[in-house]
């Protein structure tokens, strides 16, 4: 959220504060997310009784060191001690933001949240998205859309939800009950905040909806990568040869790579050739 804010607040004011601010909290964003990486993959396999003991020991050792990693980076940029003194100058540096009205802000953050919404299009339409790669492209996309969802909550209560009025017929199948009841969308309450920015419900649920699919194919692409950097880590082995390792380790439940993002594509041209984006914000 702290990321999401500082993408958005550089693009209104103060662009080389909330450039700088946002650079150490992409940095903490990315050491966190290595050590969630490794853990959570550690913990799925470190219960399968197939995985080969080495191969656990390899993920709990990177693990282990990224975890270490983010410690010392914690305590030399003193984001963690006694003293405090990472926040204090943040807060000093926050206090000389050249901050806008509320109206203007919220005005603001509107024209941010569209623009944000037409550069995923465009990049789209334009195949800067390719699907050839789990990471490269559907990570990144999903990435992006993400950023969709967060600003919400990192705005606490400044964007709302209306309810869809004459839902279209081929909304129903992104309005799962496990998307309409995610605590993602639930909207933070507004409080005394005015001047509301409103998202349409149905259509933010479709993007919530594609965010968490294309989760699910990450997440099952990285399954492949991670096991067949423990493998390779191990004997000299050719990419192709590692995942076919992999594969065989996963078992037969799990997709290729090539089909998981045969899938990634077809869900997202689906998404994007239904106009969902267009429809998001109330104008």
């Amino acid at each position: 959220m702290l990321e999401a804010l500082t993408r958005l607040y550089k693009e209104l004011h103060n662009k080389k504060l909330f450039e700088k601010l946002n650079e150490k909290f992409k940095i903490l964003e990315d050491m966190l997310g290595a050590v969630d990486y490794y853990d959570g993959f550690g913990k799925e396999f470190s219960v399968k009784e197939n995985i080969p003991t080495a191969v656990n020991d390899f993920i709990k050792q990177q693990m282990e060191n990224k975890l270490a990693d983010l410690n010392i980076m914690l305590a030399d940029k003193s984001w963690i001690g006694g003293d405090n003194k990472r926040m204090k100058k943040i807060t000093a540096w926050l206090s000389k933001a050249a901050w806008l009205s509320q109206e203007d802000d919220s005005i603001g953050i509107k024209n941010y949240f569209i623009k944000s919404i037409d550069k995923i299009v465009k990049n789209v339409q334009k195949n800067k998205i390719s699907f050839k790669d789990v990471e490269k492209d559907v990570h990144e996309l999903r990435r992006e859309l993400r950023w969709l969802s967060i600003y919400p909550q990192a705005l606490r209560g400044l964007i709302q939800m209306k309810p869809t009025v004459d839902s279209p017929e081929y909304l129903k199948k992104y309005l799962t009950q496990e998307i309409v009841n995610s605590p993602y969308n639930k909207m933070p309450e507004p409080g005394n905040l005015q001047n509301i920015i409103y998202v349409d419900a149905d259509y933010f649920y479709a993007l919530s909806w594609l965010i968490a699919e294309l989760g699910k194919l990450k997440d099952s692409g990285l399954r492949i990568v991670i096991l067949k950097e423990a493998l390779q880590s191990m004997n000299k082995l050719s990419d192709e040869d590692g995942e076919k390792q992999a594969l065989a380790l996963c078992g037969e439940v799990q997709m290729k790579t090539a089909d998981i993002l045969q899938k990634a594509k077809a869900i997202s041209d689906q998404f994007f050739n239904e106009k969902i984006p267009e429809h998001l914000v109330y104008s």
